[in-house]
């Protein structure tokens, strides 16, 4: 299997294992009353692995992109430029009057 097939796949993994803690701890909290409405509803499975599945699919995007991201090169040397690139010399600005015009 390809390295990056095979990093797709683990970073998935990662984000789904993640979005179950987060689901866990919003049942723990009980935010916005969140765990009484799924024990007390008779579709409550069904909400509960929409939840988890939802917050899955966007965890799971963020744990691969930031591996990705973090996989960059670091630039090695000055990103600025050179400092004589940055000395500034006052120029002569004229301007003429109204009446000139």
């Amino acid at each position: 299997m390809p390295k990056l097939i095979r990093l797709y796949i683990t970073q998935v993994i990662w984000g789904f294992v993640i979005s179950a803690v987060f689901v866990g701890v919003l049942l723990a909290v009980n935010v916005a009353n969140l765990r009484g409405l799924i024990w007390g509803s008779d579709v409550g499975l069904v909400a509960l692995v929409m939840i988890w599945f939802m917050n899955g699919i966007v965890f799971a995007g963020v744990q691969f992109a930031y591996k990705i991201m973090s996989m960059a090169e670091r630039p090695c040397g000055p990103r600025r430029g050179s400092p004589v690139v940055n000395v500034f010399k006052p120029v002569l600005a004229k301007q003429s009057s109204r009446a000139e015009r």
